[in-house]
């Protein structure tokens, strides 16, 4: 097998997890936000298990979308379509350029923000609050993006 037979073979595999990903996070998300995430129920997580549960599922899964695509799909597709991969931040930009994602300034702070959910989670629940809902307000983009991708594998017949 040849490297770019190889390299199809792995983004083969990525959009399939991607679009998996992308599901999980889509129920997640749907569970979890049936309005503003208040600090009242960032307050109540340590008692409410199934609340508890279902912010650690957003968490992880807007985190894992987040990493997949932008440090495993993205290097890759842009190293199929003959662009060089390098920094995250010119690959966001090739990306951008390319149509693949509306914003590289707006994906570093999807990726921040999943930073912060991560490392703020138990510290401040005004932080966190603010931090889920901004979150869940990214989802349309993150999916977004991923499903661009996506298309993109498809649309050169490498899906």
């Amino acid at each position: 097998m040849t490297v770019e037979q190889k390299n199809i073979t792995r983004l083969q595999f990525l959009a399939r997890v991607v679009r998996k990903e992308c599901q999980h996070l889509a129920t997640t998300d749907q569970r979890l936000f049936e309005g503003l995430f208040t600090i009242e129920q960032v307050a109540q997580l340590e008692a409410d298990h199934d609340l508890a549960e279902r912010v650690e599922a957003f968490v992880g899964r807007f985190g894992r979308l987040q990493d997949t695509v932008g440090d495993k799909l993205l290097p890759l597709l842009l190293d199929a379509l003959g662009e060089k991969s390098s920094a995250v931040i010119d690959n966001l930009d090739r990306a951008e350029r390319l149509g693949l994602l509306k914003s590289a300034d707006e994906w570093m702070t999807i990726r921040n923000l999943r930073n912060q959910m991560v490392h703020e989670y138990v510290e401040d629940p005004v932080v966190l609050s603010s931090a889920l809902q901004t979150g869940h307000a990214f989802v349309p983009t993150l999916v977004g993006a991923a499903s661009k991708m996506i298309a993109e594998i498809e649309r050169r017949g490498w899906a």
